[in-house]
């Protein structure tokens, strides 16, 4: 029998093996763009949600990220491969000026593959992450929802969330912890200031906990300065935590409040579709942040550091599971996450 098994395929005649054997392979060349091929530590780019349709999804996040990357930042360049130097002929037959040569075409083509927006695997269903290159994430998606907001043009169907992520690290308490009091010191280290909330999520992780990752983190934001407040009603700043697996995905959003906790599909609804801008302290509405004031590297101040009383929400959550929680304490309410159906619904408590 096991000689049997050895033998080759006949080439007339009874059954062939199938291509299938050979199919891994193929699988494996698939990803020939250059960089990162799945979410790891030191990247930066942008976290998006999606129902189902993965490969629809980014088919969407391509379009519009590359219409509003144009707006900001232009159209994006490549290197002609024709325009490289090639040095003159009589230098061809110096060995030194060829292998010179052959390193910088290496590292030109290198370069060309390395596109500002290119989607890797982000380690679970219905999550596609789009790594970015020379591009401020949050400022990109804060602009992307400011005139979603303003225009109500809906311009996605399968996409649900968008959330921005400018750093990412080890998914373990101490590396967070760590990671967090270099990241966060822009928002929130002395003279900076503002109201807070933190926003939490896991997916496919197991050894994490939720309620001491929100506890030390917010620690850390009390003590880059004393003035900073939690806030779950209207606060400027929203931190964004999302694990998946062993990657700890971190970013600081305004006005996620306003844009309906950046939902692509809530935030384009009308006003008599969806429930009214959220108040401030004073009675006064929210106001939309300009995209100018979202620069990690120059935050705004903050203005509004009182204490909102404890309270907390239930959102509906996407397809994938599970658990999001936000700084606070306090009863549950219903709320929609987005539009149509989602599959399965994750509960996502606030916790102070």
């Amino acid at each position: 029998m096991a000689a049997t098994a050895q033998q080759s395929p006949p080439s007339v005649g009874g059954k062939r093996k199938g291509k299938s054997q050979f199919l891994p392979a193929k699988r494996a060349r698939r990803c020939d763009a250059g960089g990162p091929r799945q979410l790891e530590p030191g990247l930066q780019g942008i976290l998006i949600t999606c129902n189902m349709n993965e490969r629809k999804c980014v088919e969407e996040a391509y379009s519009l990220l590359n219409e509003y990357g144009d707006d900001m930042y232009g159209p994006e360049k490549f290197i002609d491969k024709d325009q490289q130097p090639s040095g003159s002929e009589g230098e061809d037959d110096d060995a030194e000026a060829a292998l010179k040569k052959e390193v910088g075409d290496i590292k030109a083509s290198t370069e060309k593959r390395l596109r500002r927006f290119q989607s890797v695997e982000s380690g679970a269903n219905n999550v596609v992450f789009i790594r970015t290159l020379g591009i401020e994430p949050e400022k990109l998606v804060h602009h992307i929802l400011q005139d979603m907001y303003k225009t109500k043009k809906k311009k996605t169907r399968v996409i649900l969330r968008m959330l921005p992520v400018s750093g990412t690290c080890k998914a373990f308490l101490e590396d967070m912890k760590k990671y967090a009091e270099t990241f966060l010191e822009p928002w929130f280290k002395a003279p900076n200031k503002g109201t807070f909330q933190i926003v939490y999520k896991s997916r496919n992780n197991s050894h994490m906990n939720r309620e001491e990752v929100i506890k030390e983190l917010a620690g850390i934001v009390g003590s880059l300065n004393s003035e900073n407040k939690v806030d779950l009603t209207n606060p400027e700043y929203t931190v964004v935590v999302e694990i998946i697996k062993a990657v700890c995905c971190l970013s600081v959003v305004k006005d996620y409040v306003l844009f309906r906790k950046y939902n692509l599909q809530e935030v384009v609804k009308s006003a008599k579709d969806s429930r009214p801008p959220p108040k401030l302290g004073n009675g006064k509405e929210a106001q939309l942040e300009p995209d100018s004031k979202l620069s990690q590297s120059d935050p705004p101040k903050g203005k509004n550091n009182q204490q909102a009383a404890p309270e907390s929400s239930e959102e509906l959550g996407q397809t994938e599971p599970g658990s999001k929680t936000q700084a606070g304490s306090g009863g549950a309410k219903p709320e929609p996450e987005s539009q149509g159906s989602e599959g399965p619904k994750a509960k996502e408590n606030e916790l102070s």
